[in-house]
C-alpha cells in the first residue's frame, strides 16, 4: 500500500511538474546554445537535455500542442541564425496504453486505496471481535465468546453472597434441566440484574453462574453498543442475541448496562435520533418482545447504578431478579432494596415465584 502511494507521488511529480516557461527556455538555454536535444513526452511535456559542458541540468516545460511547439521552436532558431541542418533534434516518446490508463484512473484509484487504508486502520483500532471489521462490520457484536472449558470459576470460589447465589441458582437449574420447569408450569425469568457497589464481585458471580451451568458465555459491556454510526447499537444487540440463540443454552453477560439502560427521556427531541434509546429498545424487544424466542438464553447484567435504569428493564420477564451484592461478610447480607419479581403486582409473577421455590426443594406442588 505504501509503495503504491509513494510510486504514484513520484509519477505525478515527474509528469505534472513544469520547471520553466517557454520564454525562460529560449532565453536561458536556446540562446546560450547549451541544448543538446529535446524529448517530447506524451505530447504535453518537453524535457531539455543539456550538453555535458553546461553547468545546469535538464529541465522540463509544458506545451499546448506539438504543432505549435514545432513552429515556435523553428522560428526561435531561425531568429538566432541557426542553420537548418543544425537545429536542435526533437525526440518524441509516446506512452503505452497501460501508462495512459494509469494516468487517467490514478486519482480515482488513489482515492479508493486511501479509503480502504483508513477502513483497515479503523478496523484494527476497533478490534477483531464480531467477524468482519471496520465500517462494513460495525453492526457485528463485539461480545467475547467463552466456551465452558474456559470457565473454571464455581460458586464455591465466590465468598459470601448466599442470597444472591440462591437467586442465581434458579438460572443454573433451568439451563441444566429446563424440562422440569416446563412441567411445573413455571416461567423462568429472562435475566438477572447484579447490582451493588463497585468491587463486590458482580462479574465474578456471572462467571461462576456460567461455570456451574456448563454452558457458553457471551461477555460484553454496555459501552460496546455505542458507536458514531447510526443504527450500530441495535444491530449489535440483534447480532448478540442471534449468536446466543445459535449456541443455546447460553448466558449473556452485559457489564455496566447503565451505559445504555438509563431511563428514557420524556422530552421530545425535534429532529434528533437518540442512539442509546434505540439500543435500549432493541434489548427490551429481544428479551421479552412480541417475537422473542430466546429459549435457553439467560441474560445477566451488572451495574452499580440501578437507580438510573429504565423501569421497563426491571419488570418481570426481563430483569425480574435483582440480587443486591455487598462485600462478603460472616453474617448474611441484608435484604435487597429491589425485591425480586415484585416490581409489578400480578398473579403471574407470584405464581411463577412459587413454582420456582418448589423446584428448589424438588416439591412438585404446582400444576399448569
Amino acid at each position: 500500500m505504501n509503495a503504491v502511494l509513494i510510486g504514484a507521488v513520484f509519477y505525478f511529480r515527474g509528469r505534472a511538474t513544469s520547471d520553466i516557461t517557454w520564454e525562460e527556455f529560449v532565453r536561458d538555454y536556446l540562446n546560450e546554445g547549451i541544448v543538446e536535444k529535446l524529448e517530447v513526452e506524451d505530447k504535453r511535456f518537453v524535457r531539455v537535455i543539456t550538453k555535458p559542458s553546461a553547468r545546469t541540468s535538464g529541465v522540463t516545460f509544458t506545451i499546448g500542442s506539438v504543432e505549435s511547439f514545432e513552429r515556435k521552436l523553428e522560428a526561435a532558431q531561425r531568429r538566432l541564425g541557426v542553420d537548418q541542418h543544425k537545429f536542435v533534434p526533437v525526440i518524441y516518446h509516446q506512452d503505452s496504453v497501460v501508462s495512459q490508463l494509469i494516468g487517467a484512473f490514478a486519482p480515482t484509484l488513489l482515492f479508493i486505496l486511501g479509503i480502504l487504508y483508513l477502513q483497515r486502520r479503523m478496523s484494527s483500532a476497533a478490534g477483531s471481535g464480531g467477524g468482519v471489521g471496520g465500517i462494513f462490520g460495525a453492526g457485528k457484536s463485539r461480545a467475547k465468546f467463552i466456551t465452558p472449558e474456559m470457565v473454571n470459576v464455581k460458586f464455591a470460589d465466590v465468598a459470601g453472597m448466599d442470597e444472591a447465589k440462591e437467586e442465581i441458582m434458579e438460572f443454573v437449574n433451568f439451563l441444566k434441566n429446563p424440562k422440569m420447569y416446563k412441567d411445573l408450569g413455571a416461567k423462568i425469568p429472562k435475566g438477572a440484574l447484579l447490582t451493588g457497589p463497585p468491587g463486590t464481585g458482580k462479574t465474578l458471580l456471572a462467571k461462576a453462574t456460567a461455570g456451574e451451568a456448563g454452558v457458553p458465555f457471551l461477555s460484553t459491556s454496555g459501552s460496546e453498543f455505542q458507536e458514531m454510526f447510526v443504527g450500530v447499537g441495535p444491530s449489535r444487540v440483534r447480532d448478540l442475541f442471534k449468536l446466543a440463540k445459535e449456541n443455546a443454552p447460553c448466558i449473556i453477560f452485559i457489564d455496566e448496562i447503565d451505559a445504555i439502560g438509563k431511563a428514557r427521556s420524556k422530552n421530545v427531541r425535534m429532529g434528533g435520533n437518540d442512539e442509546r434509546e434505540n439500543t435500549l429498545n432493541q434489548i427490551l424487544v429481544e428479551m421479552d418482545g412480541f417475537d422473542s424466542s430466546a429459549e435457553g438464553v439467560v441474560v445477566l447484567a451488572g451495574t452499580n447504578r440501578a437507580d438510573v435504569l429504565d423501569p421497563a428493564l426491571l419488570r418481570p420477564g426481563r430483569f425480574g431478579t435483582i440480587p443486591f451484592l455487598l462485600s462478603p461478610s460472616l453474617s448474611p447480607s441484608p435484604s435487597p432494596p429491589y425485591p425480586p419479581f415484585y416490581h409489578q403486582t400480578g398473579l403471574s409473577p407470584l405464581t411463577s415465584r412459587i413454582c420456582l421455590g418448589a423446584s428448589r426443594s424438588s416439591r412438585f406442588i404446582c400444576g399448569k
